[in-house]
Protein backbone atom coordinates (compact mmCIF):
# COMPACT_ATOMS: atom_id res chain seq x y z
CA UNK A 1 0.00 0.00 0.00
CA UNK A 2 1.34 3.38 -1.06
CA UNK A 3 2.02 6.21 1.06
CA UNK A 4 -0.68 8.45 0.02
CA UNK A 5 -3.52 5.43 0.06
CA UNK A 6 -2.49 4.79 4.05
CA UNK A 7 -2.82 8.40 4.69
CA UNK A 8 -6.28 8.06 2.68
CA UNK A 9 -7.47 5.07 4.83
CA UNK A 10 -6.58 6.39 8.03
CA UNK A 11 -8.33 9.74 7.43
CA UNK A 12 -11.46 7.58 5.99
CA UNK A 13 -11.05 5.58 9.38
CA UNK A 14 -11.23 8.47 11.64
CA UNK A 15 -14.01 9.78 9.96
CA UNK A 16 -15.80 6.30 10.14
CA UNK A 17 -15.10 6.08 13.69
CA UNK A 18 -15.94 9.46 15.26
CA UNK A 19 -19.05 8.74 13.34
CA UNK A 20 -19.88 5.41 14.56
CA UNK A 21 -19.02 6.89 17.79
CA UNK A 22 -21.86 9.16 18.10
CA UNK A 23 -23.89 6.66 16.77
CA UNK A 24 -23.39 4.44 19.83
CA UNK A 25 -23.47 7.18 22.20
CA UNK A 26 -27.12 8.05 20.47
CA UNK A 27 -28.04 4.56 21.27
CA UNK A 28 -26.77 3.99 24.47
CA UNK A 29 -28.64 7.53 25.40
CA UNK A 30 -31.40 7.09 23.73
CA UNK A 31 -31.15 9.96 22.12
CA UNK A 32 -33.43 11.01 19.29
CA UNK A 33 -32.84 13.17 16.72
CA UNK A 34 -32.66 16.76 18.57
CA UNK A 35 -29.57 15.08 20.36
CA UNK A 36 -28.07 13.68 17.42
CA UNK A 37 -28.22 17.00 15.76
CA UNK A 38 -26.21 19.08 18.73
CA UNK A 39 -22.77 16.89 17.99
CA UNK A 40 -22.83 16.76 14.46
CA UNK A 41 -23.34 20.75 14.24
CA UNK A 42 -20.37 21.36 16.40
CA UNK A 43 -18.17 19.09 13.92
CA UNK A 44 -19.64 20.98 11.68
CA UNK A 45 -18.64 23.84 13.03
CA UNK A 46 -14.95 22.66 13.33
CA UNK A 47 -14.83 21.59 9.56
CA UNK A 48 -15.57 25.02 8.87
CA UNK A 49 -13.04 26.35 11.14
CA UNK A 50 -10.31 24.02 9.84
CA UNK A 51 -11.58 24.73 6.28
CA UNK A 52 -10.71 28.30 6.50
CA UNK A 53 -7.40 27.83 8.23
CA UNK A 54 -6.13 25.45 5.35
CA UNK A 55 -7.31 28.23 3.11
CA UNK A 56 -5.41 30.68 4.92
CA UNK A 57 -2.16 28.03 4.61
CA UNK A 58 -2.38 27.88 0.81
CA UNK A 59 1.12 29.46 -0.47
CA UNK A 60 1.08 28.35 -4.20
CA UNK A 61 -3.20 27.93 -5.74
CA UNK A 62 -4.82 28.40 -8.73
CA UNK A 63 -7.75 30.64 -9.23
CA UNK A 64 -9.38 28.51 -12.78
CA UNK A 65 -12.91 28.84 -12.76
CA UNK A 66 -13.04 31.14 -9.26
CA UNK A 67 -14.43 34.66 -9.14
CA UNK A 68 -14.72 37.45 -7.02
CA UNK A 69 -17.93 39.93 -7.48
CA UNK A 70 -18.38 38.01 -10.94
CA UNK A 71 -14.70 38.88 -12.14
CA UNK A 72 -11.87 36.37 -12.26
CA UNK A 73 -9.05 37.09 -9.38
CA UNK A 74 -5.47 36.25 -9.59
CA UNK A 75 -3.09 33.82 -6.92
CA UNK A 76 -1.83 36.30 -4.59
CA UNK A 77 -1.85 36.79 -1.08
CA UNK A 78 -5.25 39.30 -1.15
CA UNK A 79 -7.00 36.43 -2.93
CA UNK A 80 -6.36 34.25 -0.28
CA UNK A 81 -7.41 36.29 2.61
CA UNK A 82 -10.90 37.54 0.84
CA UNK A 83 -11.37 33.97 -0.11
CA UNK A 84 -10.96 32.57 4.01
CA UNK A 85 -12.83 36.12 5.07
CA UNK A 86 -15.93 35.05 2.97
CA UNK A 87 -16.30 31.27 3.42
CA UNK A 88 -16.16 32.42 7.15
CA UNK A 89 -18.91 34.60 6.98
CA UNK A 90 -21.27 32.41 4.52
CA UNK A 91 -20.05 28.94 6.42
CA UNK A 92 -20.75 30.89 9.53
CA UNK A 93 -24.03 32.53 8.90
CA UNK A 94 -25.24 28.95 7.36
CA UNK A 95 -24.54 27.17 10.97
CA UNK A 96 -25.70 30.51 12.71
CA UNK A 97 -29.00 29.52 11.23
CA UNK A 98 -28.96 26.37 12.58
CA UNK A 99 -27.96 26.84 15.71
CA UNK A 100 -31.31 29.09 16.10
CA UNK A 101 -33.01 26.30 14.67
CA UNK A 102 -31.80 23.89 17.41
CA UNK A 103 -32.05 26.22 20.27
CA UNK A 104 -35.79 26.85 19.32
CA UNK A 105 -36.30 23.06 18.95
CA UNK A 106 -34.44 22.45 22.52
CA UNK A 107 -36.37 24.93 24.46
CA UNK A 108 -39.94 23.70 22.58
CA UNK A 109 -39.34 19.65 22.90
CA UNK A 110 -38.36 20.88 26.73
CA UNK A 111 -41.67 22.29 27.05
CA UNK A 112 -43.30 19.48 25.34
CA UNK A 113 -41.75 16.35 27.11
CA UNK A 114 -39.67 15.62 23.75
CA UNK A 115 -41.87 16.95 21.23
CA UNK A 116 -42.32 19.68 19.03
CA UNK A 117 -45.40 20.83 17.67
CA UNK A 118 -45.20 21.15 13.73
CA UNK A 119 -48.24 23.06 12.37
CA UNK A 120 -49.46 22.47 8.55
CA UNK A 121 -49.49 26.12 6.92
CA UNK A 122 -51.70 25.00 4.18
CA UNK A 123 -54.60 22.76 6.43
CA UNK A 124 -53.73 24.50 9.84
CA UNK A 125 -53.22 20.48 11.38
CA UNK A 126 -50.99 20.63 14.22
CA UNK A 127 -48.72 17.28 14.22
CA UNK A 128 -46.41 16.25 18.03
CA UNK A 129 -43.08 15.04 16.89
CA UNK A 130 -41.01 13.37 18.42
CA UNK A 131 -37.32 14.70 18.82
CA UNK A 132 -36.19 14.00 21.79
CA UNK A 133 -35.29 15.85 25.11
CA UNK A 134 -31.91 17.22 25.95
CA UNK A 135 -30.72 16.57 29.46
CA UNK A 136 -27.71 17.68 31.14
CA UNK A 137 -25.99 15.00 30.95
CA UNK A 138 -26.17 15.40 27.44
CA UNK A 139 -24.30 18.67 27.29
CA UNK A 140 -21.33 16.93 29.02
CA UNK A 141 -21.19 14.39 25.78
CA UNK A 142 -21.87 16.96 23.23
CA UNK A 143 -18.29 18.41 24.55
CA UNK A 144 -17.05 15.51 24.81
CA UNK A 145 -17.67 14.32 21.08
CA UNK A 146 -16.46 17.91 19.79
CA UNK A 147 -13.31 17.03 21.52
CA UNK A 148 -13.50 13.92 19.25
CA UNK A 149 -14.31 15.74 16.08
CA UNK A 150 -11.81 18.16 16.96
CA UNK A 151 -8.80 15.48 17.45
CA UNK A 152 -9.78 13.74 14.22
CA UNK A 153 -9.83 16.52 11.66
CA UNK A 154 -6.89 18.00 12.87
CA UNK A 155 -5.10 15.04 12.13
CA UNK A 156 -6.51 15.33 8.70
CA UNK A 157 -5.91 18.60 8.64
CA UNK A 158 -2.77 18.24 8.81
CA UNK A 159 -2.30 15.52 5.86
CA UNK A 160 -4.43 17.96 3.41
CA UNK A 161 -2.14 21.35 4.40
CA UNK A 162 1.19 19.06 3.73
CA UNK A 163 -0.08 17.60 0.45
CA UNK A 164 -1.39 21.28 -0.39
CA UNK A 165 2.31 22.72 -0.06
CA UNK A 166 3.60 19.84 -2.39
CA UNK A 167 0.94 20.77 -5.01
CA UNK A 168 -1.27 23.81 -6.41
CA UNK A 169 -4.82 23.11 -5.34
CA UNK A 170 -7.80 25.75 -6.73
CA UNK A 171 -8.46 27.65 -4.40
CA UNK A 172 -12.41 27.79 -5.26
CA UNK A 173 -12.81 24.15 -4.77
CA UNK A 174 -11.62 23.95 -1.58
CA UNK A 175 -13.95 26.99 -0.62
CA UNK A 176 -16.74 24.80 -1.64
CA UNK A 177 -15.98 21.49 -0.54
CA UNK A 178 -17.14 21.78 3.09
CA UNK A 179 -20.49 22.51 2.15
CA UNK A 180 -21.22 19.25 1.61
CA UNK A 181 -21.22 18.50 5.08
CA UNK A 182 -24.11 20.64 5.96
CA UNK A 183 -26.45 18.75 3.51
CA UNK A 184 -27.77 16.04 5.60
CA UNK A 185 -28.45 18.52 8.59
CA UNK A 186 -30.30 20.91 5.90
CA UNK A 187 -32.54 17.77 4.88
CA UNK A 188 -32.63 16.13 7.89
CA UNK A 189 -34.46 19.42 9.25
CA UNK A 190 -36.66 19.55 6.29
CA UNK A 191 -37.17 15.38 6.10
CA UNK A 192 -36.93 14.49 9.70
CA UNK A 193 -40.25 16.54 10.66
CA UNK A 194 -41.68 14.14 8.48
CA UNK A 195 -40.84 10.88 10.27
CA UNK A 196 -40.93 9.31 14.33
CA UNK A 197 -37.99 10.16 16.32
CA UNK A 198 -36.60 6.46 15.42
CA UNK A 199 -36.58 7.05 11.38
CA UNK A 200 -35.80 10.75 11.83
CA UNK A 201 -32.38 9.25 13.40
CA UNK A 202 -31.63 6.91 11.25
CA UNK A 203 -32.47 9.28 8.17
CA UNK A 204 -29.72 11.60 9.71
CA UNK A 205 -27.28 9.00 10.51
CA UNK A 206 -27.32 7.40 6.56
CA UNK A 207 -27.28 11.09 5.04
CA UNK A 208 -24.66 12.40 7.00
CA UNK A 209 -22.37 9.05 7.19
CA UNK A 210 -22.72 9.17 3.23
CA UNK A 211 -21.57 12.34 3.03
CA UNK A 212 -18.82 12.48 4.99
CA UNK A 213 -17.35 9.42 3.11
CA UNK A 214 -18.20 11.16 -0.01
CA UNK A 215 -16.67 14.79 0.19
CA UNK A 216 -13.32 12.73 1.23
CA UNK A 217 -13.45 10.48 -1.65
CA UNK A 218 -13.73 13.93 -3.44
CA UNK A 219 -10.91 15.69 -1.27
CA UNK A 220 -8.79 13.48 -1.90
CA UNK A 221 -9.24 12.26 -5.94
CA UNK A 222 -8.65 16.31 -6.02
CA UNK A 223 -5.05 16.55 -4.53
CA UNK A 224 -4.23 13.30 -6.46
CA UNK A 225 -5.24 15.33 -9.85
CA UNK A 226 -3.40 18.28 -8.44
CA UNK A 227 -0.19 16.55 -7.54
CA UNK A 228 -0.11 15.04 -11.26
CA UNK A 229 -0.57 18.89 -12.70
Amino acid sequence: MSASASTTDRALWAILGSNALTAVVALVSGWGLLQLLWPFWIQSVVIGWFAMQRILKLQAFCTEGFRINQRPVEATPVTRTLTAVFFALHYGFFHFIYFAFLAGFTAAAAAGGGSVAVTDTSSGEVTQVAMGQVRALDWLLFAALGFVFWRSHGGSHREHVEADLAGRPNIGTLMFMPYLRILPMHLTLILGMLLSGGGAVLLFLGLKTAADVGMHRVEHALLRREKTR
